[in-house]
C-alpha cells in the first residue's frame, strides 16, 4: 500500500515576524502611529521599567517609572510654557496604575502649589496647599478637598484651627483674630459659625487691638 507523506504544517510568516517585532528591554527611541515618543524599557511589549515618553500634541514629558504600559512609581510629569516655550514640571512623585498615588507636589498656574497626599489622581491624605492669595493650608484632605482637621493661615496671620467637611469649616473649631488679638471658640457648618465664644486673646501684642478689652463673664 502506497504511503501517502502530507506537508507539516507551517507556521504562518507573520507569527515569527510578530515575535520578532515584539518590544523587550531596552529600545531606543519608539514613535507610535499619532507621532507620541517613547524612549526606555520595555517588557512584552508594554513600557516597563525606566522610560521618557513625550506626547507629540501637547509636546508634554513624563520621565520615570512604568509598569506593564501604564505610569508606576516615581517620576515627574512636565509641560512647555505657552511664552517660553521652557519645561516646567506639572507633578514630581509617586504614581500608581497610571494616576499619581503616594506623596508629591504639583505646580498649578498662578504660582499654587500643594505638597502632600495622593489617591487616584486625587488629594487625599495628608497635605499642605499654598493659594495665590496668599493662604496656606494644611491638614487632611479627601477627594481633592479639605476634609477632616486641619488649619488655614491666611496672609494677615490669622488662622482658622479645627473641623472641615468638603472644603468648608464644619464641626468644632477655633478662629484666631491676631491681628485684633482676638480669639472665638464654636461650631461652624458650611462654613458658617453658628455658635461660640469670643474672648480676647492675645490683646496686647495685636498690630490693631479693639479698642475695649471684651468684659468678663
Amino acid at each position: 500500500m502506497p504511503v501517502v507523506k502530507h506537508p507539516s504544517a507551517t507556521e504562518p510568516l507573520w507569527h515569527d515576524w510578530d515575535r520578532k517585532a515584539q518590544k523587550c528591554g531596552l529600545r531606543h527611541t519608539v514613535y507610535a502611529v499619532n507621532g507620541d515618543q517613547y524612549t526606555g524599557e520595555w517588557l512584552d511589549n508594554l513600557k516597563h521599567g525606566k522610560g521618557i515618553q513625550l506626547w507629540k500634541c501637547t509636546r508634554a514629558i513624563y520621565s520615570g517609572d512604568w509598569k506593564f504600559g501604564k505610569r508606576d512609581g516615581y517620576g515627574s510629569y512636565s509641560i512647555p510654557d505657552p511664552v517660553t516655550k521652557k519645561y516646567k514640571k506639572v507633578y514630581t512623585g509617586w504614581w500608581k496604575n497610571g494616576r499619581k498615588n503616594g506623596y508629591g507636589v504639583t505646580f498649578y498656574p498662578g504660582g499654587e502649589r500643594y505638597e502632600g497626599e495622593w489617591s487616584r489622581g486625587l488629594r487625599s491624605g495628608w497635605g499642605r496647599m499654598y493659594y495665590r492669595d496668599g493662604c496656606i493650608y494644611e491638614g487632611q484632605w479627601l477627594q481633592d478637598q479639605p476634609d477632616g482637621q486641619g488649619m488655614l493661615r491666611l496672609p494677615n496671620e490669622n488662622r482658622y484651627e479645627g473641623g472641615w467637611n468638603d472644603g468648608k469649616k464644619h464641626g468644632p473649631g477655633k478662629f484666631f483674630y491676631l491681628d485684633k488679638g482676638q480669639l472665638f471658640e464654636g461650631i461652624w457648618a458650611a462654613d458658617i459659625p453658628k455658635c461660640g465664644i469670643l474672648i480676647d486673646f492675645g490683646r496686647d501684642e495685636a498690630p490693631a487691638p479693639t479698642r475695649y478689652p471684651i468684659p468678663k463673664v
